[in-house]
């Protein structure tokens, strides 16, 4: 299937499902979430594929077990290109438009460590703060879990000191509802976004 934008039906059915996230309503617009939402988001990573690699397509189904939240249906849909370990490129629609990000998500005790023994180290850590620096010019929002205090075995007046308070490490841009979401050239767009973020997903893959 060729990839030729997020139909508008695909927001509506997001913007519905936000006010009645329940089965009936599910089973009753299967179809359109099938068809505006699920079909393009393949079509648009099987695109992508040759050259990030394979994304994995996330179900519409949440996972209540734990959750206050027992609502049924995840109100956007996203996909995860990895390139380590919960690392990688990101891209979903929602009642919201389309956004995209790449970093990474969630990190082990272990690679918790190495990413700070990284970020302390004055190669790595001048190479990653070059390239949030960069990012955040370009207009990219940095995200990410942190802590609010100084990582234990660190000084508070480091010099990369909020890099090493993140615990993941993120960066997105929303393209909320401009017209290129509906169209084919949207392909273009997160492909060469995702291209502006390979060097943070290559310095994250090396750890």
């Amino acid at each position: 299937m060729t990839f030729t934008g997020f139909p508008v039906a695909a927001l509506d059915f997001y913007d519905d499902l936000e006010l009645d996230n329940t089965k009936s309503f599910w089973e009753a617009h299967k179809p359109v979430y099938l068809e505006s939402v699920k079909a393009p988001m393949v079509a648009l990573t099987d695109a992508l594929e040759p050259e990030f690699g394979k994304a994995k397509v996330f179900r519409p189904f949440r996972d209540v077990r734990f959750a206050k939240d027992k609502t049924p249906y995840k109100t956007s849909q996203g996909s995860f290109t990895g390139a380590a370990p919960a690392t990688g490129w990101y891209v979903e629609v929602s009642a919201r438009g389309v956004r995209i990000g790449a970093g990474f998500y969630e990190a082990s005790s272990e690679r918790l460590a190495a990413y700070r023994s990284a970020v302390d180290d004055e190669r790595r850590g001048t190479q990653l703060a070059s390239i949030i620096k960069a990012l955040e010019a370009g207009g990219w929002e940095i995200g990410g879990d942190r802590l609010k205090t100084t990582p234990r075995g660190y000084d508070s007046d480091h010099p990369r000191i909020e890099l090493l308070r993140h615990k993941s490490l993120t960066v997105g841009r929303t393209l909320g509802f401009e017209p290129v979401i509906h169209t084919p050239e949207l392909l273009d767009v997160v492909r060469a976004d995702w291209r502006t973020l390979r060097p943070l997903v290559d310095w994250a893959t090396a750890l």
